[in-house]
């Protein structure tokens, strides 16, 4: 019998274990060193000789709720003794409450759930429902984006990850607002907006309007930079999609469920579209689970027109007992409270901190839990800092027992929703030692 708990394993017999089997994604294989994890509790994580890491990155921004929680593992536990799967083609009372539970935290308007394994397949079905629904094919995205790596959604994709595997059809993009590199010329938030408007009005015009399906827009774009769009252009892009008769989707798998400091990030701003792509935050990836939040208008269409469309673990028990013993744990315990008081109160201080003593922090930004450092070689030029840099700089913070999420130029400063006070003072502390110590 395979037992996973061993004494005498070390680092070393895991990773040995890891290198001649595991084929890693988004890799060269021949160059990896994976760092070694064998168990967590909250926000921590420890290897197998004992080292402790403060996880800063929530793994990939998905453990909202921290590790190990034991309500959400009860859960499982609990479904797990009950019936372990089934078709999704049964009723099955785990996935019914886990989509009434998921639709008593949407604005009105939605009334269905349909369920995938993750955010990429939430947002391939996202784009299946509207072109079902339109009868049009083309998909607008942002550059400035991340939607998935299976087939649709890496095309939706706006970074390099996009270009080696662009096999599907119909996508277009565009450059969403970003006022620190802006592309408008813009001063301020008020001219970023505005001009990202227009150039969204233009690449509609000009794609014809009459063979655009959807608008697929991350609320606030995460693995990109953790852009906060400027006040109004959500409501911009929500009177677009209106006027042009495009389905607005909203792809919260990185920002939604407590993330942001609000249930979603669509709250910050008031604007509601059509469907509502989530995974990630939704069990903190205790079991793989995403999905589409379906609009009354939309989920209509499909009591009487086949949806061509559906997984073999659609609603999985598990994935559903987790989801909902998580989105009870984080009301009972006002972890979505936590992470708004905490970026206020903690993050988006000590970031600013950070800015003030070292120069090459070019700007600090963020919501709730969900805040980025962009780091560049001088500020007048805001060059980005370079990938030797980088690499020195995440080493440092490994070293002094910070995991970091790092991409590009940046540190995303992403703790789970539930880290305490002085969790978060104690990264920041680390963030900021790493930055002085950095050789230039």
């Amino acid at each position: 019998m395979t037992t996973f708990y061993n004494e005498s394993l070390s680092n070393q017999d895991v990773k040995q274990l890891d290198r001649k089997g595991v084929f890693h994604s988004w890799s060269a294989q021949g160059s990896l060193d994976p760092l070694v994890i064998k168990s967590g509790s909250g926000c921590r994580l420890w290897d197998y000789e004992g080292r402790e890491y403060l996880d800063f990155s929530s793994q990939l921004v998905n453990t909202n709720i921290g590790h190990q929680h034991p309500k959400v593992l009860a859960g499982i536990k609990a479904q797990l003794d009950e019936l372990a799967t089934v078709a999704p083609s049964h009723a099955n009372y785990a996935r019914g409450l886990a989509a009434e539970k998921i639709l008593a935290r949407v604005p009105a308007g939605f009334d269905k759930v349909f369920f995938t394994n993750g955010g990429a397949d939430a947002n391939e079905n996202a784009i299946r429902m509207a072109r079902a629904i339109t009868g049009r094919e083309k998909v607008l995205s942002a550059y400035r984006s991340y939607h998935g790596g299976t087939g649709s959604a890496i095309v939706a994709t706006g970074d390099f990850r996009r270009v080696p595997n662009e096999y599907a059809r119909g996508h277009v993009h565009f450059f969403n607002p970003y006022l620190y590199r802006s592309d408008f010329w813009a001063q301020n938030e008020e001219e970023e907006g505005a001009r990202a408007l227009q150039h969204l009005r233009r690449i509609i015009e000009s794609e014809g309007a009459e063979s655009i399906a959807a608008i697929l827009l991350e609320t606030v774009p995460g693995t990109a930079g953790i852009l906060v769009p400027p006040k109004g252009y959500l409501d911009g892009v929500r009177a677009l999609a209106d006027e042009f008769g495009i389905v607005l989707i909203f792809d919260e798998v990185m920002a939604g469920f407590g993330r942001t400091g609000k249930w979603l990030a669509m709250d910050h701003f008031g604007v509601t579209p059509d469907l509502i792509t989530f995974a990630k935050g939704i069990n903190s990836g205790y079991v793989p689970a995403g999905g589409v939040i379906v609009s009354e208008r939309i989920s209509r269409h499909f009591d009487e027109n086949m949806f061509f469309g559906g997984l073999t673990y659609s609603g999985h028990p598990l994935a559903m007992a987790a989801i909902c013993a998580t989105l009870d744990a984080m009301e009972e315990e006002d972890i979505v409270g936590n992470a708004e008081r905490i970026g206020a109160n903690v993050l988006a201080p000590g970031l600013k901190q950070i800015a003030e003593r070292y120069d090459i922090v070019g700007e600090v930004r963020g919501l709730g839990v969900f805040q980025a450092i962009e780091l560049v070689e001088d500020r007048e030029s805001r060059q980005p800092l370079n990938a030797k840099a980088m690499g020195q700089l995440k080493a440092s913070m490994v070293e002094c027992g910070l995991l970091p999420f790092v991409v590009a130029n940046r540190i995303h400063v992403v703790p789970p929703c539930m880290v305490t006070a002085q969790e978060a003072e104690q990264g920041l502390s680390i963030i900021s030692d790493a930055l002085g110590s950095l050789k230039r």
